[in-house]
């Protein structure tokens, strides 16, 4: 497509008046002749409860209005179930008018936050704490690739790259930090994503900028976190690892849902466009960013799914994470983004820019 058919197209798109709900938006074809329901299903990770994804699931997925799923240890009886899960997942995307692998993701960390039985056994700490950490390190990736390549998954949720800064606090307490050095996680968590995505499954590191200075008893996923490190130090110690992870390659980095005030001290880093700038211009990060748990106790006073999926959007973020195990967590955050494609409050361009790079992933991927 030529940038002036493209421009044309979305100058359509915007001229798009919604009648009624937000999912009865029009169908005016858009990149790739998809509608903007279809493009904005490009940009939401759903999710389901139990064992069998519902049926509205696989209708959203035929349909071409949602670019993967997130599987929990609730989705997972052995790994012949969940294999067959993602088969039928496979078969209805097969018939979706969106020609690409869909993003089949989870949270194979390491230790205590593995969502299928198997590698890698030891925690981020463990690998750090072990004799060559750097075996060890590239042992936990290639295990994290096969077993979810094995099971038929794409994407895997990890390393953490988050630096700790005190023993026992947040992101120690379950041994999800390689190490209190930004130097060692940064070189641990580049070992880890080499291994891994030559198995063929892509890396995300996480929590950008750093979750490490959460204390004890704090946790985005229950209420909101303010972390007041001065900007210096965040980009010495937090970020720090972000450079040998992305010039290994990594292909996503999720950002957190903690309040950086070095950064924004108004949004959570998710919501921030100062975070994602931050993520792109500091760090030269040109892949695909997405979410944490759209539904996190973080964003309490930002509205509801549709607004946090749009405030996302409009920060930056290219795929919006609705892992609340409830399809229509995704669909509330597909209609609102869809909506503020047609009336031009999520611009054209930008959005046209996201479904490029989640696209591009994609088509990387099996």
């Amino acid at each position: 497509m030529t940038r002036m058919t493209r421009r044309t197209t979305l100058q359509a798109l915007a001229a798009v008046v919604l009648a009624g709900a937000a999912s009865t938006v029009a169908a005016v074809p858009g990149p790739d002749g998809l509608t903007p329901r279809q493009l904005a299903g490009q940009r939401v990770i759903y999710s389901y409860p139990g064992l069998t994804p519902p049926a509205e699931l696989l209708q959203r997925i035929r349909a071409g209005e949602a670019a993967g799923v997130i599987f929990f240890g609730e989705n997972v009886s052995d790994a012949q179930q969940i294999a067959g899960v993602v088969q039928q997942l496979r078969d209805a995307n097969a018939q979706s008018p969106v020609r690409r692998p869909l993003l089949l993701m989870t949270d194979q960390e390491g230790g205590k936050v593995r969502r299928l039985p198997g590698a890698p056994e030891l925690s981020e700490k463990q690998v750090g704490q072990s004799a060559d950490p750097d075996a060890a390190a590239k042992d936990a990736g290639t295990g994290a690739g096969t077993t979810l390549s094995g099971a038929g998954m794409n994407v895997n949720l990890s390393p953490v790259l988050d630096v700790y800064r005190e023993p026992g606090n947040f992101i120690d307490e379950f041994g999800r930090s390689y190490s209190d050095d930004p130097q060692t996680a940064g070189r641990l968590g580049r070992d880890f994503i080499t291994a891994q995505q030559a198995t063929g499954v892509a890396a995300t590191a996480k929590h950008f900028p750093g979750l490490g200075a959460v204390p004890a008893g704090g946790n985005t996923d229950v209420a909101p976190v303010t972390l007041n490190v001065p900007l210096s130090e965040l980009r010495a110690k937090d970020e720090a690892p972000y450079g040998p992870a992305i010039e290994a390659g990594a292909k996503l980095v999720m950002l957190s849902w903690a309040v950086y005030p070095a950064l924004d001290a108004a949004r959570p880093a998710g919501l921030s466009p100062a975070a994602v700038q931050e993520l792109r211009e500091q760090q030269k990060f040109q892949g695909v960013t997405i979410t944490d748990a759209l539904e996190a106790g973080a964003l309490k006073d930002f509205g509801d799914t549709g607004n946090r999926a749009v405030l996302a959007a409009k920060a930056g973020m290219d795929l919006i994470l609705a892992s609340a195990r409830d399809t229509t967590q995704g669909d509330d955050a597909v209609s609102a983004l869809a909506a503020g494609l047609s009336d031009g409050s999520l611009p054209g361009e930008s959005f046209t820019a996201a479904v490029d790079r989640v696209s591009a992933l994609r088509d990387g991927l099996h």
